[in-house]
């Protein structure tokens, strides 16, 4: 059987990073390993959460659940380097797709005029077959139009009338958990600190049960299975929609 070809490198030639997911822990299933390489090479990286969580924890209302799930989201954030984590507070569990949707991340592309876009794949099945959750496939594909939408003035005028001109800044959006990845980032020596991202969200691995899931086994053995697929010890896998026309891939071409 062949084996597949090794995945190239994303591009890191940007300075400005916008990472969107659904809820507080979505983005430590081994985006955050990437998310400290760059803060490491100083580039500025921030969240959006789309929702607080509130719905992740069975045995807590999601009153009680939701300030708890935020202050984990931001410890989880901190532990690679991320200072600003902002909040939609749309309903977790009940995410829509939809205009007000792509209204409210398209703002914050607005305000935080990102280089690239950084959030989950919203196919149907994530990487491995596993099936994907519904938030998450509505995030991801309110994400992609977003981009663009935040890059035209005839789109939603009432942010101009904010005063948040139009950005369209954004090269690329890179989806993680994608089933067919088409780049990598070589995360060979910031697991642990993907490791520790995850780690801060106790509440909510109290919440799940038996204790059975160990972060350290988890985000280890997805960044160990993305390094096989670029040749390294340890990756993050994305694909990567490319938004510029014209303009360079996303990727590294060896060129």
């Amino acid at each position: 059987m062949n084996q597949p070809l090794l995945l190239p490198a994303l591009r890191e030639d940007w300075q400005r990073a916008l990472c969107v997911a659904a809820h507080p822990d979505d983005l430590e299933y081994g985006i955050s390993c990437a998310v400290a390489r760059w803060v490491a090479q100083g580039k500025q990286v921030t969240y959006l959460l789309v929702t607080r969580g509130e719905a992740g924890i069975d045995k807590l209302h999601p009153a009680e659940a939701a300030p708890i799930r935020v202050d984990e989201a931001r410890q989880g954030a901190g532990e690679v380097g991320v200072t600003v984590v902002d909040f939609l507070d749309h309903r977790d569990g009940m995410v829509e797709y939809g205009t007000a949707l792509r209204r409210d991340i398209a703002r914050v592309i607005r305000r935080r005029q990102p280089d690239i876009v950084v959030t989950q794949t919203f196919a149907e099945r994530m990487v491995g077959g596993i099936t994907n959750q519904a938030d998450h496939r509505a995030v991801g594909l309110a994400v992609l139009d977003a981009t663009r939408d935040a890059g035209n003035r005839w789109v939603f005028p009432e942010l101009v009338d904010e005063g948040l001109q139009p950005w369209s800044g954004v090269r690329s959006v890179c989806f993680g958990g994608a089933p067919e990845p088409n780049c990598a980032v070589d995360v060979t020596g910031f697991v642990d600190r993907g490791v520790a991202s995850l780690r801060a969200h106790r509440a909510y691995f109290e919440g799940l049960g038996d204790g059975s899931t160990d972060p350290a086994q988890v985000v280890s053995w997805i960044a160990a299975a993305g390094g096989k697929r670029m040749g390294v010890d340890a990756a993050a896998l994305f694909d990567v929609y490319p938004l510029a026309p014209g303009g360079p891939p996303p990727w590294e071409t060896g060129d």
